[in-house]
């Protein structure tokens, strides 16, 4: 497994790709996150003006569910620790 890379992409993605299971030691949240907030791409027209066109680019919220519980232990190896910062 390679070292210092850095990767783009959703991290459940690229952790599924990349990495063996139980290959994380540290999981490292930092909020603000879960803002319950949508944010959308705004178009602008040729002249660089703002339009009323827009698309949904992201909606900010977090889940933590069955799914995200066995995702975060096929990839934690046994000693791993999770670390979530308060808001």
């Amino acid at each position: 497994m390679q070292t210092n890379l850095l990767y783009y992409g959703d991290n459940l993605d690229i952790l599924r790709r990349y990495l063996p299971d139980a290959a994380v030691d540290l999981v490292y949240l930092d909020p603000p996150f879960n803002s319950n907030r949508d944010d959308n791409v705004i178009f602008r027209d040729e002249s660089g003006n703002a339009t009323v066109a827009q698309l949904l680019a992201f909606e900010d919220t977090w889940h933590w569910g069955p799914s995200a519980d066995g995702c975060h232990s096929a990839v934690m190896r046994p000693i791993g620790r999770s670390v979530v910062l308060p808001l």
